[in-house]
C-alpha cells in the first residue's frame, strides 16, 4: 500500500487522538481533577472551608505552614496521603499530581 501526504496526515492526527482519548490526564484538566477529588475537602476556593474540612482541621493553601512545602513535599503528601487525607498512589498519575498541585499554588 502506497501512502501518500493526506493518508499520512490523517494518520497522524488518528493516533494523535487516540492517544489523547486514552491519556487520563489530558482528559480532565487540573481544575476538574481537583473539583472531584478535593474540594469536598479542601474548598472550591483552597481555604479548606467546607464541613469536612472544618471536621478534619484542613489547613487553608495559603497558610505559611502549608505554603512552605516544596512541590516534592506536596507530591509525596498527595501520594501517601496525611493524616486522614488519602493517599493518592496509583490513583492519579504523576503529570496529574503535578498538575494539581500548581492548581492549588494557584488558589493561595
Amino acid at each position: 500500500m502506497k501512502l501518500n501526504s493526506r493518508k499520512i496526515i490523517a494518520l497522524v492526527a488518528l493516533l494523535v487522538v487516540s492517544v489523547a482519548l486514552c491519556t487520563p490526564a489530558m482528559a480532565q484538566d487540573a481544575a476538574a481533577l481537583y473539583k472531584s477529588k478535593c474540594a469536598s475537602c479542601h474548598a472550591a476556593d483552597g481555604s479548606g472551608n467546607t464541613p469536612v474540612g472544618t471536621k478534619m482541621g484542613v489547613k487553608p493553601f495559603s497558610a505559611p505552614e502549608v505554603a512552605k512545602h516544596t512541590d516534592a513535599e506536596w507530591t509525596e503528601i498527595t501520594k501517601k496521603g496525611a493524616g486522614k487525607m488519602p493517599g493518592y498512589d496509583g490513583k492519579l498519575t504523576d503529570d496529574q499530581i503535578k498538575e494539581l498541585i500548581k492548581f492549588c499554588r494557584s488558589l493561595k
